[in-house]
């Protein structure tokens, strides 16, 4: 094995590695906004917030939870580092927001 073979094959190995790292946070952040739609939905039907915040922690574990309103919708916005195997990804950070609209703004007899 020459120099030069050593030298591309760590390079190579490098960039494969960026780009798996790479495909599991594009997947941790569909999922992280995933969570937040139905956290949003479940908390503008009324559910429990507790409910809610075991549901957001059994779909994605070590995530900060903050709701609000916005007119007659409920927003939620769920933060979180991404994850790579043991390792951190450094300072990055996955950010969801989502709303829904509040069942107490619903015309009677609709939903």
């Amino acid at each position: 094995m020459t120099a030069e073979f050593a030298v591309v094959l760590t390079a190579v190995l490098a960039v494969l590695a960026l780009c798996i790292a790479s495909v599991v946070v594009i997947g941790e952040q569909v999922a992280l906004a995933s969570a937040a739609s139905s956290a949003a939905r479940m908390l503008a039907r009324g559910d429990d917030p507790a409910a809610v915040r075991a549901a957001v922690d059994a779909s994605a574990a070590g995530t900060a939870l903050s709701q609000g309103a916005d007119g007659a919708f409920v927003c939620v916005e769920l933060q979180r580092a991404p994850r790579f195997g043991t390792l951190g990804l450094g300072r990055m950070l996955l950010s969801a927001r989502a709303c829904a609209l509040s069942a107490d703004a619903l015309p009677d007899g609709v939903g």
